[in-house]
């Protein structure tokens, strides 16, 4: 199985904020924004797999900026990580301003995704090859990511939490 770039596994959702799809201060509700980012993750880990995928958890989102009617958001996701059957997706949301075209961050998340075959057996996946200094950064920093949540739902010792441990030392 040939790994792949980031680069090769990335997706960019563009679309207006429609009345519908806000709520009384006239922002974008979170939950739409929420499953906005979950289909860019999907067809990203899609991409990087070539199989069935299905999200895992949602293990970090950051609402860090309202996103307001009739805006344009972007959202980009990339596959950071893959680890035997799972790949960490990391998601910027992006606002376009209606005058300037200048675009601002506006919020981000991290989705795990599982591939599976067609009766949803979990599926090897390739590994990820970052090239460029935040897909790096991000490569790195899954691993401890990853070993959290291990360690917080009671999967893995503390002991065990190398990547963890070297921060404290």
């Amino acid at each position: 199985m040939q790994a792949k770039t980031p680069e090769q596994s990335k997706t960019i959702l563009t679309d207006m904020v429609l009345p519908g799809e806000t709520n009384p201060l006239n922002n974008l509700f979170g939950g739409e924004l929420l499953a906005r980012m979950d289909r860019a993750a999907s067809i990203s880990a899609r991409r990087h797999s070539r199989r069935i995928v299905v999200t895992a958890s949602v293990n970090h989102v950051a609402f860090s900026r309202a996103v307001p009617l009739g805006s344009v958001v972007t959202v980009e996701a990339k596959v950071t990580r893959a680890f035997k059957t799972s790949m960490e997706v990391f998601i910027d949301v992006w606002i376009e301003d209606r005058e300037s075209g200048e675009r601002t961050k506006a919020n981000e998340g991290i989705y795990t995704f599982v591939a599976v075959d067609d009766t949803g057996k979990p599926v090897l996946v390739p590994e990820v090859l970052p090239e460029t200094d935040i897909e790096k950064q991000r490569f790195e920093a899954a691993l401890r990511r990853k070993q959290l949540s291990l360690l917080l739902s009671g999967k893995i010792k503390p002991s065990d939490a190398t990547e963890l441990k070297a921060l404290f030392e």
